[in-house]
């Protein structure tokens, strides 16, 4: 068992997601800066905030909002400068808050000078740093990959006659990792960070960066007759070599954590990615958020979930991680629908849902990853049309869905349940015009509640989601179980209640949580001789939980 002693810095502490675009305008242009993120590093700390993941700020052309890297050493002007970033992590420590920087390493944009290099010709400097094949005979691209944004993987590079892939948009070429170059010049990238003081680094679809020895056409899953690229591509044998020697260049010897996005690995295969022999110290795998959206991720092909689906893959990350690294907690990030839509069948108030979720999220075992709003219970936004959408994937859906022959209505549905925009409206802040998001009209429109849900409304509410996290951000820092302790779960075919205990040294910490709109039982010898330490809805009567409520007992 883990002893609270052992654990590290990053192991105790509460890691909260900014996505710098929507977080804070402090430049009056619509857009969100560093010195955002600065100023609010008071508002960070109150929640327990010990490692801050920003999503990525260098230098981009902004296809896919910063995941499209044209330099790597280079703060993107929309941002803000190196010196802001600088201040920001010197701010930061004196905080308490390391900065975890996020690394796209599969690929880049095609405005990088490392791919305007490797398309000049056949034989530059740089030619193998990306993935080129040539056409069929017929012309065609070389597979029938669907990329992950929709269409074609290949895109066709008419200076070198040849196609090159892309498992996102066309504007992300997958970069070469069998190439040795390819490797140090990402190795020195994650160095030059690590040597201005970043705390960590979340390393963005690592899964990807391996492609097969052999590229072949596969089994079409769609009117468009393409097969999808990740289920050719995805944590393809290798790549963990691969990975190991990023991990010795850059991850031993330093007081940092790593923490990889990693689509396609499974439960059972955790204890080769995370801890003593695995590449990673924490895991994003994506089973729990597949659940209600489907494995396939096509947004248009609706799914039936039970509760019992989602205590299942979460049980099973945790019995993964027991003795053997150590588990990511998250239901939010900027590449999901808001957590209070996507996670409940039932109907409800959204504070509630808001609630029961971080009642779970800030109890189990591991570093709980907030995405910045989550802790005042949004739901999703309200989409007139697909022009309104900004996200690259959505438009990419919204196609996809039309070619499935689903009706504008229906399309536009699928996205608005889905879309990944619904993470990325303006960060609220106040009831003042645009949310005291910026003074100048925002790049995406603030969500229709700004007036009520927002930071300045919720501090003044002692029964607020933003008062539940904060009381939980306590609570995990005082009971040396919520954090050290062994995690095991109780009443595990209930459709409604998900349970489990927290236990160390004799103490116990029992968690349960309702997730749906009717009442719940339980049997009460599960909380014997404990007391109530937190109610999200005040008073409880033990043996039942009202409709959408959690309580925690200790």
């Amino acid at each position: 068992m883990t002893k609270p002693n052992d654990l590290l810095w990053w192991q105790k502490t509460i890691a909260y997601e900014v996505y710098p675009k929507s977080f804070l305008d402090t430049a009056g242009q619509g857009t969100g800066t560093i010195e955002g993120i600065t100023r609010k590093l008071d508002y960070l700390e109150s929640l327990g905030v010990g490692a801050l993941w920003i999503t990525p700020f260098y230098k981009s052309p902004m296809v896919d909002n910063g995941y499209d890297v044209q330099d790597y050493y280079e703060i993107d002007p929309s941002f803000g400068t190196m010196e802001q970033m600088d201040e920001l992590i010197e701010r930061g420590r004196e905080h308490g808050i390391r900065m975890v920087m996020d690394l796209v390493f599969n690929h880049t944009s095609d405005q990088c000078a490392w791919f305007l290099e490797s398309r000049s010709s056949r034989n530059n400097p740089k030619a193998d740093w990306y993935i080129w094949r040539d056409p069929r005979a017929d012309g065609s691209a070389p597979t029938n990959w669907r990329s992950i944004f929709g269409g074609s993987a290949w895109e066709w590079c008419e200076e070198r006659g040849q196609y090159f892939l892309h498992t996102f948009a066309k504007q992300q070429p997958d970069l070469n990792w069998e190439c040795p170059e390819v490797r140090q010049a990402l190795f020195d990238v994650a160095n030059f960070w690590a040597n201005k003081g970043a705390g960590g680094f979340r390393i963005d679809a690592i899964t990807y960066i391996k492609k097969p020895a052999v590229f072949e056409d596969g089994p079409a899953d769609g009117e468009d007759g393409l097969y999808p690229v990740h289920a050719a591509t995805a944590n393809t044998p290798g790549i963990l070599d691969f990975l190991h020697e990023f991990k010795a260049a850059v991850r031993d010897g330093r007081d940092i954590f790593m923490v990889g996005e990693a689509n396609g690995v499974a439960a059972e295969e955790l204890d080769q990615w995370v801890g003593q022999e695995g590449v990673f110290d924490l895991l994003f795998e994506f089973s729990h958020m597949h659940v209600p959206m489907g494995e396939a991720e096509i947004w248009c092909r609706p799914v039936t979930w039970e509760l019992t689906d989602l205590k299942r893959v979460l049980a099973a990350s945790q019995k993964a991680t027991a003795t053997n690294g150590w588990y990511p907690a998250f239901f939010e990030n900027h590449d999901q629908p808001r957590s209070t839509v996507n996670f409940f069948r039932c109907d409800g108030p959204l504070d509630q849902k808001a609630k029961v979720l971080g009642a779970v999220l800030l109890t189990t075992r591991g570093t709980p990853f907030l995405y910045q709003g989550e802790e005042l219970g949004y739901g999703n936004a309200t989409w007139k049309s697909i022009d309104e959408f900004d996200d690259v994937q959505t438009h990419a859906q919204y196609d996809f869905a039309k070619t499935e022959g689903l009706a504008d209505e229906a399309a536009l549905a699928a996205c608005t349940r889905f879309s990944r925009d619904n993470a990325r409206t303006p960060m609220q802040w106040d009831s003042s015009e645009y949310a005291g998001f910026s003074t100048a009209a925002p790049w995406l429109p603030v969500h229709d509640d700004y007036a009520t849900c927002n930071v300045a409304a919720q501090e003044a509410d002692p029964n607020s989601p933003l008062a539940w996290y904060r009381k939980l951000a306590k609570l995990r820092a005082q009971r040396r179980e919520l954090t050290a302790g062994s995690w095991s779960e109780l009443m595990a075919t209930d459709e409604q209640v998900l349970a489990f205990e927290r236990t160390l040294d004799g103490a116990r910490t029992v968690t349960l949580a309702n997730f749906d709109a009717t009442s719940a039982s339980y049997d009460v010898s599960l909380v014997e001789g404990l007391s109530v330490l937190a109610g999200s809805q005040g008073q409880t009567t033990p043996g039942t939980l009202r409709p959408l409520e959690a309580v925690i007992w200790g």
